[in-house]
């Protein structure tokens, strides 16, 4: 039963780096559009990373195979 997540928490994990790239890239845009805020488009694309991280954490197991805390 170990490793039987591992797949779906790796790709979890790679879309969670995709949306906090999405992130910067809307935080570049703005800071060079000369904006003073942060976009809406980025709290967005921050929550979502969370989630996706938080998700991925439920499904990551130790190293007997049993759900980290």
């Amino acid at each position: 039963m170990a490793g039987e997540f591992d797949d779906i928490r790796e790709r979890l994990e790679g879309i969670a780096e995709e949306l906090a790239d999405l992130a910067i890239v809307r935080l570049r845009e703005s800071i060079d559009a000369g904006g003073h805020e942060l976009p809406v488009d980025e709290k967005r694309l921050t929550r979502a990373r969370r989630a996706v991280e938080k998700a991925a954490n439920l499904l990551r197991t130790d190293e007997d195979g049993f759900a980290e805390a």
